[in-house]
């Protein structure tokens, strides 16, 4: 089976060489050495100032929200990974819903500001396949109504926009370090803030609350990354360079190939560096997508139709006779949704089995079955 996406694993021995280290000193934990020295490393890759390792991304947005204590409203996008909305729905905001671009498949500012009410405190906009957001305008609207602007950047490591890190804008941003990302720690994620009162906020969060062995400022939780996923990051780290160069191979070669076919529309890209994280492509209907996602698991190939469904057509958010993408005009989520297919592409994909994706799709869509 060819998968949508593969963890990178670096050699074994490097990876061995760091556990003698931990079998040594048995400092496994509670902000250990190599957390300290990937957090520093990873603050001079990315070109940013504050950075703050956690267990995992979710973890990371729902300290974000905490950290900034949000109360009431929170405009979002529907299109994206389910924990972008769980997570606001878990701190006890409420998640009100704008509809994307439909070249970028970003959040639309002009829809975020039409959602502006009284209640609201924030703008969490994701930057969809690691594509940056309409950063700029984002940042206005943030400005003229005060509200905080968090960046679900999960897709994001190593992306620039104008030519620097996209991490440098609004007020937080947070990266997965999930082992399915371009850069990964097994499981976990780092928080990029420009307050640093906040970053000192977020590593109290993360760790209890815990100022002192006697003193306990804030109800904090565990979010803390451990020893053996920061040494994985470490050892990732040395090669992720290498690793983009292969992705960006893979990338446009796909699009070079696919886009002979007027039947296929690619992601409007805003990046000046970007990482390759995944192939989206989409389809002229809806049909075409399901029709070619069905003959290419035939062929022992696992595409994902991401971000489909929308989160919010997660059963907890049915309301009874409401169509809630008419409630919200979700019009353009809800099309991008329905037509859209991650096609596999990681660094050791084999030019072979690219080529043979591409003709089973081109041969598709060659055939007439839009009707």
């Amino acid at each position: 089976m060819i998968t949508v996406t593969k963890s990178s694993l670096p050699e074994l021995e490097k990876y061995i060489g760091y556990l003698k280290r931990l079998w040594s000193t048995r400092w496994l934990t509670n902000d250990g050495e190599f957390v300290q020295l990937l957090e520093r490393k990873l603050k001079d890759y990315l070109k940013i100032k504050n950075l703050v390792l956690v267990s995992n991304g979710t973890l990371g947005l729902q300290l974000v929200l905490r950290a900034f204590d949000l109360k009431g409203e929170v405009i979002t996008t529907p299109f994206t990974f389910v924990a972008t909305t769980n997570v606001i729905l878990w701190e006890k905001l409420t998640p009100v819903f704008a509809d994307i671009n439909p070249e970028t498949f970003n959040i639309d500012p002009k829809e975020v500001e039409k959602k502006i009410t009284k209640r609201t405190s924030a703008i969490l906009a994701v930057h969809v396949y690691g594509n940056p957001c309409h950063v700029e305008e984002l940042q206005k609207i943030a400005n003229k109504y005060d509200l905080k602007l968090i960046y679900d950047a999960a897709h994001a490591f190593g992306v620039e926009y104008k030519n620097q890190s996209v991490l440098n804008y609004g007020d937080a941003s947070i990266l997965s370090f999930h082992a399915t990302k371009v850069f990964n720690t097994i499981e976990g994620g780092a928080i990029v803030a420009r307050d640093e009162k906040i970053i000192e906020k977020l590593k109290l969060l993360r760790n209890h609350g815990i100022k002192s062995e006697e003193e306990i400022v804030l109800p904090g939780i565990n979010a803390k990354m451990n020893e053996f996923q920061a040494v994985m990051g470490l050892c990732n780290l040395e090669e992720i360079d290498a690793k983009i160069q292969l992705r960006k191979k893979i990338y446009e070669y796909y699009k070079e190939k696919l886009s002979k076919t007027k039947k296929i529309k690619f992601q409007k890209m805003t990046a000046s560096k970007y990482n390759y994280i995944y192939m989206p492509v989409c389809f002229k209907i809806a049909k075409n997508r399901d029709q070619i996602y069905s003959e290419l698991l035939k062929n022992g190939i696992k595409t994902r139709k991401y971000f489909h469904p929308l989160t919010i057509n997660s059963n907890y958010f049915k309301e009874k006779g409401v169509n809630l993408i008419e409630k919200y005009n979700l019009k353009n989520a809800s099309d991008v949704a329905d037509r859209i297919l991650c096609l596999p592409l990681y660094p050791d994909l084999e030019p072979s089995s690219v080529d043979n994706i591409i003709n089973i799709v081109t041969h598709l869509l060659a055939k007439d079955f839009d009707k």
